[in-house]
């Protein structure tokens, strides 16, 4: 059974001492020089994880917060001291920033009022946001641009084997009726031996950098519906604006918050696979759901490809494209009368998003078409949890890349990732559930499982021995470093310990052979309360944040 864990890292001795039995995912680890026995073939630690048994030096500061400074031989920064920052000073920044956001567009949908998720215009309101940016390792950053192509190549070469994605998520189909829709559609496509000429993929993988190891682990890798590369792009210019206003002060440069050019990137990347589909009549269509708070960072694509590119964009549902879709003989997708280059997906994801029948035959007809899918169907598999435990696995990888650097570099951000299937790791995390987390087969925040219901529920699976443990895999919990900081929500300004995740977006686009496109496209940084295990914005877990490079 030991063969089965994805990454081969064993845990055979773990000592936790842990102050408080609430600390939560993303919570600073309150571990005391934790111990790890390695497997000899593992590529993530090179050594004992010498820097976790590294003391770090308290220092206690205004307020009676406490921040852990890395010890000397680390590359370090002072981070940002918001309790030092009068409180007038806060009261002026957060009026500004409010302006600011109201004016160029860093809104969403106000849950309060109910036409706001419906009529664009009604019920705007400013996005979750970080007063300040978080202060980030320029380091890191680079080496998650770095990663990024590698990645987009890697979802390429993964969504040409079907046999390997049927394979790897065979039992989870089993276990999980969503997934098993989606691999029924995929078998679909092989069946009438549908192929895709051009791939596009706008993808986001996210990463935490673990405070006791200093290493930047990848969370999960996002191949559809990667939100916000409309807004985030605006988080950093209002941090700038703020900085230039108020860096004297607050001792900051505006320059360190790097630029972020997601929109752009994401809306050329749109533009050329328009171009490679080859007719200046066909629109984009954006899938969305029918109800959704989080449209203008939506709008801020379709707009920008009007006015930048003269494509014209729609928005339907599933349910419409049900109704109003139509393939013309020669594969071309029609939506209400209009033909489609690009099918985008913004809704798709969830098992929420298809309620009847309807949806679901709208999903086969655009994936039957000659529209671009973006994501297709094998991509959008390729990105599930249990592909990316798979690809984790020994040897694995060099089943899809040839460049051994590349393959290193991937190895090096891969957290532990396991199989339920794997006895020995299922009997660790009943003994010790604040070491992982449960991930079922879901995107959109708000699904995995954490702490003592990690027991629980593996108990509970236990009981049942059905196959219904086909549904998960169990992953390493992460711990970053807190920092205290202000957040925005609804006007009101909150001083929080929180805790921050950075997403880095990328574009792959291929027409046959020729690699058209691959290329990093700027970052989304998402910070929240440290004591919340989810981290989704648009869930309403986290606001919106940039970076201050250190």
């Amino acid at each position: 059974m030991g063969a089965s864990h994805s990454i081969p890292l064993t845990i055979d001795t773990i000592t936790l001492l842990h102050s408080n039995p609430r600390t939560t995912l993303f919570c600073q680890s309150r571990l005391q020089n934790p111990v790890f026995r390695l497997n000899p073939t593992n590529q993530i630690f090179k050594t004992q994880l010498k820097t976790m048994s590294q003391t770090s030096q308290v220092v206690p500061v205004n307020g009676g917060k406490v921040v852990v400074r890395e010890t000397p031989d680390e590359s370090s920064s002072r981070p940002i001291n918001v309790d030092g920052i009068d409180q007038e000073v806060v009261d002026k920044m957060v009026y500004d920033a409010l302006v600011w956001s109201s004016i160029h567009g860093l809104v969403v949908g106000d849950r309060s009022v109910k036409r706001s998720s419906t009529v664009p215009g009604v019920g705007m309101v400013h996005a979750p946001l970080a007063l300040l940016p978080m202060p980030f390792p320029e380091s890191q950053l680079k080496q998650a641009y770095d990663l990024a192509p590698i990645f987009n190549e890697l979802v390429d070469r993964v969504s040409l084997d079907a046999k390997f994605l049927q394979d790897s998520l065979s039992r989870t189909k089993k276990a999980d009726p969503f997934t098993s829709r989606l691999l029924d559609i995929h078998a679909k496509m092989l069946e009438i031996n549908k192929k895709e000429e051009i791939h596009l993929g706008l993808h986001r993988s996210d990463y935490m950098l673990d405070e006791q190891t200093k290493l930047l682990l990848q969370i999960e890798m996002n191949t559809i519906s990667s939100s916000f590369a409309g807004l985030s792009g605006l988080v950093g210019k209002l941090h700038r604006s703020l900085i230039s206003n108020y860096g004297e002060i607050l001792g900051l440069n505006s320059k360190r918050i790097p630029d972020n050019a997601a929109i752009g990137q994401f809306s050329a990347a749109l533009a050329k696979a328009w171009t490679e589909y080859n007719n200046p009549r066909a629109a984009v269509l954006f899938v969305v759901q029918a109800e959704e708070r989080n449209m203008y960072d939506q709008h801020w694509l379709s707009v920008t490809l009007k006015e930048k590119y003269n494509i014209s964009c729609s928005r339907k549902t599933l349910a419409e494209i049900d109704a109003e879709g139509e393939l013309l003989p020669d594969g071309t997708l029609v939506v209400g009368g209009q033909i489609i280059g690009i099918v985008y997906f913004r809704a798709g994801y969830t098992p929420n998003d298809y309620p009847s029948e309807s949806e679901w035959r709208a999903r086969l007809l655009m994936e039957q078409s000659s529209a671009i899918k973006c994501p297709s169907i094998s991509y959008h598999l390729a990105g599930t949890k249990k592909v990316q435990q798979e690809l984790a696995k020994p040897n694995v990888l060099e089943r899809f890349l040839d460049n051994k650097e590349d393959i290193a570099k991937l190895r090096k951000c891969f957290a532990g990732l396991w199989s339920l299937d794997d006895s020995d790791i299922v009997r660790k995390a009943i003994e010790m559930p604040e070491l992982f987390v449960m991930k079922p087969q879901r995107e959109g925040g708000g699904n995995n499982i954490y702490g003592n219901d990690v027991r629980e529920t593996l108990i509970k699976l236990q009981k049942e021995g059905s196959e219904a443990d086909a549904a998960y895999i169990l992953m390493q919990r992460l711990f970053p470093a807190v920092s205290p900081t202000f957040l925005i929500r609804e006007g009101i300004c909150y001083k929080e310990d929180t805790i921050s995740e950075l997403g880095v977006y990328g574009a792959y686009l291929r027409n046959n052979e020729k690699v058209i496109l691959n290329d990093q496209c700027g970052y989304l940084m998402r910070t929240k309360v440290s004591s919340s295990d989810e981290g989704g914005v648009a869930a309403g877990f986290a606001v919106l944040d940039s970076l201050y490079l250190t």
